[in-house]
């Protein structure tokens, strides 16, 4: 298979910020009304750790909370979110449906690697019509371990990838590329921080970028 091209979803390809704050302040509201919670929603600590498998959200928002609270805040939180996506509230990035037509035509495998879960990974790519412009998407629950680099591993064994990139926002992203000897590409968007970013092969402001990294090493393959 040609180089392949791996996105992070939340962050990367989707303004997750658009409509996190909103379910998780109705999260924490659920949990108030049924007595479980009686502090402010901890939107700032979450923020702090966006991108990490939900499993450990739920374990560092509600550290002190059975796995049966947990589970109710995650499955509500989840319903909140792809609610949100279906009525329009969500946005992808600039440029998301322009980089991925740009690297489809030009015979660049697409693949999203995201810690979200199945059913709000599949929201999002169709609810933007991304579905016939990617190759498959893999979600963090397909792997026991619910890390990162082993999901982009899955991906580079089942395709038999030689060289590729990785495409997203967060430490884990950038070694996940770097763990399957891949090149990373860190996306100074939302919930970037720079002291990962500068761990990046690469750094970009707009997607559109991607392209011309990649151009520079298939300088011959890829017309703009």
């Amino acid at each position: 298979m040609s180089t392949a091209v791996i996105f992070d979803m939340d962050g990367t390809l989707f303004q997750t910020n658009r409509i996190l704050e909103l379910s998780l302040e109705e999260t924490f509201e659920l949990l108030r009304g049924k007595n479980l919670w009686d502090k402010e929603t901890p939107i700032d600590k979450y923020r702090r750790i966006m991108g990490v498998p939900l499993p450990a959200v739920w374990e560092t928002l509600l550290p002190n909370h059975s796995i049966d609270t947990r589970n109710l805040a995650n499955d509500f939180f989840q319903k909140q979110l792809i609610g949100y996506i279906h009525s329009g509230r969500g946005e992808l990035y600039p440029n998301v449906a322009e980089i991925f037509r740009k690297l489809k035509n030009n015979h660049f495998p697409i693949f999203i690697a995201s810690n979200g879960q199945t059913e709000y990974l599949d929201a999002i790519v169709h609810y933007y019509s991304l579905q016939e412009l990617i190759t498959e998407m893999f979600s963090i629950q397909q792997i026991a371990s619910q890390n990162k680099s082993e999901l982009v591993g899955k991906i580079v064994k089942k395709y038999k990838l030689k060289k590729g990139f990785v495409v997203g926002d967060r430490l884990s992203d950038i070694l996940a590329a770097k763990d399957n000897n891949l090149i990373s590409i860190g996306c100074r968007f939302d919930f970037a921080q720079e002291e990962e970013l500068s761990q990046a092969d690469y750094i970009i402001d707009d997607l559109l970028k991607v392209e011309e990294i990649i151009s520079s090493y298939h300088s011959d393959t890829l017309s703009i």
